[in-house]
């Protein structure tokens, strides 16, 4: 079972959505131990409400990884990791709006940028109590609502993006040209990175190139049988050999192993099981 959905009005400033993933009742795949999650310039929350902890590979050469326990902030990345799937889980979680790192964890996106944390490590208590409050509820969608009052209280009731940032986000839809952006932004270049990043957790040009990646996934979805010369230049790459580099970069696949995997979930590649 997954759901997805939108949050509360009131919320939509600082969270782009909530979901529930719960495998628990599903047969478990074989074939794999490992699942690559790929970058969408965002950040994310997550609390695991099933007995194994969150544990997490920064590669393939990963054998040890990294155990997070019952709770943990993912901050924005350019790059996959992988995530162990040898137990059937079940999570729910946020996908976080650009902003809100500081004041729902009291940090910088820059300064989680790329790394997992346990959230008891930024809430302290509060975390443990958190996740009893999910673990309380049975009901999925209303597992999504505890998830939501747990946010708001955490959340101001107003407050804006950096128009300099709300700006740029905006003009990112229609170019890459930082250098034409932080002209229109009237900051000094310096000044415009730093209020990006402290932001989103990623330079511009970086979280431009996650959103180009993210753009060729969306049209491999669309047209499995797509050429990739023309699903290259499509999404903005140069060439296909262009897209062909980024895309190991990112995702630790190729887009033929990305394309053949059909995964259920866009950023989600299930991979063979390790020796």
């Amino acid at each position: 079972m997954r759901l997805n959905r939108p949050p509360q009005p009131a919320l939509r400033p600082f969270v782009k959505a909530v979901w529930l993933a719960d495998e628990t009742s599903e047969r478990r795949r074989v074939a794999v131990d490992r699942e690559h999650v790929l970058p969408t310039g965002e950040m994310h929350l997550v609390f695991r409400l099933s007995d194994h902890p969150v544990r997490v590979f920064s590669d393939s050469r990963d054998a040890a990884g990294k155990t997070f326990g019952g709770a943990v902030v993912g901050g924005a990345r350019a790059r996959f990791y992988a995530k162990d799937v040898t137990e059937a889980a079940c999570s729910v979680g946020a996908q976080l709006q650009p902003g809100a790192a500081h004041l729902l964890f009291g940090a910088p996106a820059g300064e989680l940028a790329g790394s997992h944390f346990r959230l008891d490590d930024l809430w302290g208590r509060s975390a443990i109590s958190a996740r009893e409050r999910l673990l309380e509820e049975r009901n999925p969608e209303r597992r999504l609502d505890v998830l939501e009052s747990l946010l708001a209280v955490r959340l101001p009731k107003v407050r804006g993006l950096h128009p300099a940032v709300a700006m740029a986000l905006e003009r990112f839809s229609e170019t890459v040209d930082v250098g034409e952006v932080v002209a229109e932004s009237g900051y000094s270049h310096r000044r415009f990175i730093a209020l990006f990043r402290e932001a989103l957790g990623l330079p511009p040009k970086l979280y431009c190139r996650v959103q180009r990646f993210q753009r060729a996934l969306a049209r491999i979805a669309a047209d499995k049988a797509d050429p990739w010369v023309d699903l290259a230049i499509a999404s903005g790459y140069s060439d296909q050999s262009h897209l062909s580099r980024e895309f190991l970069e990112f995702a630790g696949v190729t887009p033929g192993e990305y394309r053949e995997s059909s995964p259920r979930h866009p950023n989600h590649v299930a991979v063979r099981k390790s020796i």
